[in-house]
Formats: C-alpha cells, structure tokens, sequence
C-alpha cells in the first residue's frame, strides 16, 4: 500500500506537492458512514480512493504522469545507456529548469514500512535513499549522494541490510537508479522494491503483458462476464488464446504510460466473445465488438486483478469515455475491496459529495500565478461544513480550482470577428 508521495519540479510542478494517503481523524456523521472508504492497520487508517480535481491546464495530469514517469524509473532505469536523456521536463521558469528534480515515496511491503527517494537532472541521478522500519523504527539501508566526492566509497554509505552493496555499486553509472541495478544483479531486498513498483503498482489499465492477460481472464472469467453485464452487455463467455508464447510485456511510452488495446490484442492474442443470442456463435473481439465493450473488459480485467491483491491504480482522467453510473462501480468495487488503492483525476462533479467521499479523499489542483501547480486537499478547508454544497461551492471557485471563462455574448461576439 502507500502511504504518501512527494514530487518537486517535474513538469508544471515548480514547489513540492504531497498527496497524502493517510486518513486523518474526522470525527462527522458523514465521514463516520464511510467507513468503507478506509482501512485499518496497526500503524494507522489508510484512504482507499483519492480523487484530483481541477481545470484544464491546473496540473492534475502532470502529477500522474509524473507518478508514472518515476516508478518506472524504477524498473527500466538499468537499461539506459551513457547517451540517455530522461524523458519529463522540469519547471521551466524561475531557474529550475538547472535545478534536481525530486520523487519521495512512503509505501509498505509484507507489513514493513518503506521510504524511498532519488534526486536526477534531465541526464543523470543526482541522489538516491532508502530507508525501512523493520521493527517500528526507521533504519538506513542506503544512501547515495552523487555531489560527495569522486569515488563510489565517496558517494555512497550502506548499513548490514544488503549483501556486497559495493559490487552493486560499482555496476551503477550514474544513469541508474541504485536500486534498479541491484535487483537486475540478484539483491532480495531490491527485488522486493522493484516487484512493488513493477507489479503492484500499476500505472493504467492496460498494464499486462500478453501471457498474463490469458492468466488474469481464465482467473476471473465469471467476475468478468458479470462486471461487463454494467455496460449492457450480453456477453455470456469469453475464450482467450496467446498465438506467440513469448511471455512479451508490451511497454508504453514512459512518458504518458499510453497504449491502445490494439497494441495489447493484435498479433498477441485471440479473443472470442459469445452471446446469449446464440452461445455458440463466435465473435471477433476486436473487430466485432463495439469500442465501449472493448475498453470495458479490459478495464474490468484490470480492476478486478487490482482490487482481488490489494494493488494500487493510476488512472488519468477516469470520466473519459465512461458513463458516471460506471465510475461509481469503479469507486464502489474499491470500496468493497481490502487494501486496494486507487488515485485518479477527474472532471466530473457529481462525485464532490460529502455522502460519497471524505474530506480528506478530495484534492484540488490549482494553476498558481507563476504557472506552476499547487495541490491541496479539501480537509484543509476547516471552515467547510458537511452541511454545505460541495459540487455548487467547486463550480462557484470556492476552491479555485476551475477555469474562469469568460463567455458573455460581447466577448463571444468579438472572438468571432476578430480579424
């Protein structure tokens, strides 16, 4: 699970920006009968779902794609070469566009706590740190600093936890990421963090390699016929095949994290649907289905495999394409989970109500006069009562975050004649 995730200077993001997974203590009615909207542990209440809210252009798509951007880091970073430029941008204005850019994440792994961080320009990790509290208490296990010195004894200082840390090190250029290298060279604990990044982590829904897509399906075919009957469908099987058994992942450009199913499906894999029409013809999925049947199962597929091992979502933008009723089912299958976790961005307002999410589950992304995001949460809003409006007072600009438009009849008038 995490538990919170700083980001400075990536993209829109000028100053640092948490979001914060931790349920703070909200003593009201309404937070009280969303009591299926949290989980306990023994440390403390964690949030299943939080929502980004705010205008075009405010900076909400850059945190995700940031998000993105840096866990897979993580798990690609030991195949860049000398000549490899990171691909994200710093905030260009103001000088830091020279300045590090900076990634922190508190998460949890078999019930042990994990803090982890690195530091990098466009060309090249500036810093890295690992910490963990194995018994309650925080201990180093490594930290890198590329600024110390010359030598790699200069630049790194490790404790007991990993074996032959120097060897790693050694084997690290200073394109890596020390932990990506140290899992790629057989460390457990950085096998451990490079699975939670790699699998439990998942950065969209079409996230699977074509071997696994077969697996997750026949696992879930039943789940999955009945999650598609939401949609309307009258799908009543599906048979799925691997035509090349190459265990392939198909990657998506680690800048948006985007693929299309046609990218997952053609030349992978043989998907048949039947329908309660007539069970025993065969449809083509994907040149037969239509295109909302299509992004539903495999959206279906990603969620229930998500929610089912407790894995956490990014999803961009998750109205798009999507019937409200079929976000709530979103929301409400997160909801009915144990430990899953989603964050998503969202313009739809029909979900800023108080009867639905908590305060603290509510963020606003706002586009600060210097150009750069500001983010912050609806539970800093004390003088907010359950009692008030929340979806009149977010399109009211009780908040900020929303566009300002002007589009009085003159100024429509003058936009169309303008020369």
């Amino acid at each position: 699970m995490v538990l919170e995730i700083r980001l400075t200077n990536f993209f829109s993001i000028k100053d640092e920006v948490v979001l914060d997974f931790r349920a703070d203590n909200i003593k009201s009615a309404n937070a009280k009968a969303l009591n299926n909207n949290i989980f306990q542990t023994d440390r403390a209440d964690f949030l299943k779902t939080v929502v980004i809210y705010g205008a075009n252009a405010s900076g909400k798509s850059n945190i995700i794609k940031a998000i993105r951007f840096c866990n897979a880091m993580i798990f690609e970073s030991h195949n860049h070469n000398e000549n490899t430029v990171y691909n994200f941008q710093p905030f260009k204005f103001g000088g830091f566009a020279n300045k590090p850019s900076t990634y922190s994440i508190r998460f949890v792994i078999n019930e042990i706590e994990y803090e982890y961080s690195f530091s990098l320009t466009r060309t090249q990790i500036v810093a890295e740190s690992l910490y963990y509290s194995p018994k309650g208490r925080i201990k180093e296990i490594f930290t890198r600093d590329e600024r110390r010195g010359n030598t790699k004894k200069e630049k790194y200082s490790f404790t007991d936890v990993i074996k032959r840390p120097m060897d790693v090190a050694e084997n690290t250029s200073g394109k890596t990421l020390y932990v990506s290298r140290a899992s790629q060279m057989d460390r457990d604990f950085a096998k451990d963090i490079f699975n939670y990044f790699h699998r439990t982590f998942i950065l969209n829904y079409l996230g699977f390699g074509v071997s696994a897509i077969e697996n997750i399906s026949n696992q879930n075919k039943q789940q999955l016929i009945e999650a598609l009957k939401i949609a309307n469908s009258d799908i009543v099987d599906v048979k799925i095949k691997v035509l090349k058994k190459t265990g392939k992942n198909i990657q998506a450009d680690l800048s948006n994290m985007v693929l299309k199913v046609e990218d997952v499906v053609q030349g992978h894999l043989q998907i048949k649907t039947y329908h309660r029409g007539n069970p025993e013809v065969a449809f083509d999925f994907l040149t037969e289905e239509s295109q909302g049947t299509i992004k539903m199962f495999f959206i279906m597929l990603t969620l229930l495999d998500v929610v089912k091992h407790n894995k956490i979502l990014l999803i961009d933008e998750i109205d798009e394409s999507l019937h409200p009723s079929i976000i709530e089912y979103i929301f409400n299958l997160f909801r009915a989970g144990e430990r899953a976790q989603l964050l998503c961005t969202t313009h739809n307002t029909k979900f800023l109500n108080l009867k639905k999410f908590r305060k603290d589950q509510i963020y606003f992304a706002n586009k600060k006069p210097d150009g750069s995001t500001d983010l912050y949460s609806l539970y800093d809003y004390s003088d907010f009562r359950d009692t008030m409006d929340l979806e009149k007072a977010y399109l009211q600009g009780r908040f900020d975050a929303v566009p300002y438009v002007n589009d009085s009849f003159e100024q429509l008038k003058y936009l169309l004649n303008e020369k």
